[in-house]
């Protein structure tokens, strides 16, 4: 009698426990697939060159302005500003190029997209 009313006693009490357990379990769970499921990644539009170039470009400008800023505060020797500079330079004009003959080609296929207004006299108008 006694290990019956022991064991009743048990099951009435163990309710409570079994309830915040099973809370503890699913919220751990819960927490573990929060940490560790895939990261939807938002895919923005994607860069012509064009755009990367001029992207490129400012940021090659402003690592020169950073560069001479250094250089007059001090930080860098005679000979090592020079070289990164001209190495600087050397990029931006390879950037530069490369934007040039990009913007050449897409106004030459500007161009030759318009239709001809030219009257005749081979001028466009």
């Amino acid at each position: 009698m006694i290990s019956a009313l022991f064991f009743e006693a048990a099951a009435v009490d163990a309710t409570p426990m079994m309830i915040v357990f099973f809370g503890c379990l699913i919220f751990t769970l819960l927490l573990l697939f929060y940490i560790f499921a895939p990261v939807r990644v938002e895919s923005g539009q994607e860069k012509s060159r064009l755009a990367f170039l001029y992207e490129r470009k400012e940021v090659i400008y402003e690592n020169l302005r950073d560069l001479s800023f250094e250089y007059k505060a001090g930080k860098l020797g005679d000979a090592d500003f020079e070289s990164l500079r001209n190495a600087m330079e050397e990029e931006a004009a390879v950037a530069l190029a490369e934007i040039d003959q990009l913007e050449k080609a897409a106004g030459g296929a500007r161009l030759a997209s318009l239709p001809d207004r030219s009257g005749g006299n081979g001028v466009r108008a």
